[in-house]
């Protein structure tokens, strides 16, 4: 009995390790055909989940609630462009018709946000959803609400202070604040200049990545979430946090935000500072002692309760996208960021972090865990970018 039992425990211990190479030998990269089916999967599923998701103009699907009901938002939100945007991106790679005229649906119920002047959040509701549509398309109009768009943010830039105010919420506390989710917003005043050829939007964006860089950043490259200027001054008054766990932790997320910001950011001005502080936040992100090994990192690094916390599955879908951004700007590092990247891409790929929940892809999200609010949940953020990581890394190898 005890030779079947050892003969046993012999035999799933090199299964064991045998699944573990495969495992490892798996998280080096990822071929074509592994992008090409997780494509095809999330195009065929947002196809059949538009026919059991009516299209309204006061719906746009963002999370679930805790009864596993949609929870759906006016275009007003700061998430409303990022469904139409994934419908952009899986119409791109499918090509079908269905998804083409959904996106466009979809698009243009979000047209109205170019006139808001109360938020920063333009660049994640127009530009991605009119920006995409303009570079898939073609079409003059889309570029025309993108610029629009563009108009409406840079009177919410401020010369004393060098940067575009974030929210107008919380005034007692703040008086000019700006979050590093901003630096997502500037893509659009970048890619205004590139379609209009008026650089005030490219030196509008410079100057707001510049100012970031100097006072969001600790020593170590974690970011604070939220800081707080004197708007005639430019001075800092505080700094804080909103959605992390402390003003002085690391908001995953935020990590996410800050490296894809200056990823992007320095492949529109090719400012090294841009490219040193990109490089800088993705090593201190993916060499985090309390980083998992699977890469979908806690929501807060320093969450107290690592590791019963939950995982942010939206700051790892914008990381991965980011990373294969940057790789093509750091030869040397090319290979490592590729790696990271592939092994996020791995590990989303599994039952664990999928979801069937209609119009979603992926579940473990997590909005905002201090207000209690979208907690362990899908996000269409976290979709939208995980589309987007798939599509630049199946390009990446063509």
């Amino acid at each position: 009995m005890k030779k079947i039992i050892l003969a046993l425990g012999c035999g799933l211990f090199f299964y064991g390790c045998q699944q573990l190479m495969r495992d490892v030998v798996q998280v080096q990269k990822v071929d074509q055909t592994f992008l090409t089916d997780q494509l095809t999967v999330l195009a065929q599923k947002a196809k059949k989940d538009i026919q059991s998701y009516p299209i309204d103009s006061t719906r746009f699907p963002r999370s679930l609630e805790a009864d596993k009901s949609i929870h759906a938002t006016a275009s007003r939100s700061w998430t409303s462009g990022f469904y139409p945007g994934t419908l952009w991106y899986l119409y791109a790679f499918s090509d079908d018709a269905e998804l083409k005229e959904a996106a466009a649906t979809w698009t243009d119920y979000v047209e109205k946000e170019k006139w808001d002047t109360h938020t920063h959040d333009l660049g994640f509701k127009l530009n991605c959803s009119h920006g995409l549509a303009y570079e898939m398309t073609g079409e003059v109009a889309y570029k025309d609400v993108v610029v629009t768009a563009s108009n409406t943010l840079i009177k919410r830039y401020n010369p004393n202070v060098g940067a575009i105010r974030s929210w107008d919420f919380n005034k007692e506390n703040w008086d000019f604040p700006v979050i590093i989710d901003n630096m997502m917003n500037l893509e659009m005043l970048f890619e205004a200049t590139e379609m209009t050829g008026d650089s005030i939007y490219h030196n509008i964006a410079h100057q707001h990545a510049l100012t970031t860089l100097d006072n969001h950043f600790r020593d170590d490259y974690s970011t604070y979430h939220v800081i707080d200027y004197n708007p005639e001054t430019g001075a800092v008054r505080k700094r804080n946090t909103h959605q992390g766990n402390s003003d002085d932790s690391a908001w995953s997320r935020g990590q996410a935000w800050g490296l894809y910001g200056y990823a992007m950011s320095y492949g529109k001005t090719k400012d090294k500072r841009f490219l040193k502080q990109a490089e800088a936040i993705a090593d201190y992100f993916f060499t985090h002692e309390r980083m998992p090994k699977d890469l979908i990192p806690y929501w807060d690094f320093d969450a107290p309760d690592i590791p019963n916390e939950p995982r942010d599955v939206s700051a790892a879908t914008i990381a991965a996208s980011a990373l294969i951004e940057l790789a093509d700007y750091v030869p040397a590092k090319r290979e490592q960021y590729l790696e990271w990247a592939d092994t996020i891409l791995l590990s989303l790929s599994q039952d664990s972090y999928q979801t069937k929940a209609v119009p979603f892809f992926l579940n473990q999200s997590v909005g905002n865990k201090p207000g209690n609010s979208e907690i362990n949940t899908p996000l269409v953020y976290a979709d939208y970018y995980y589309v987007e990581a798939l599509r630049r890394r199946l390009k990446s190898l063509s």
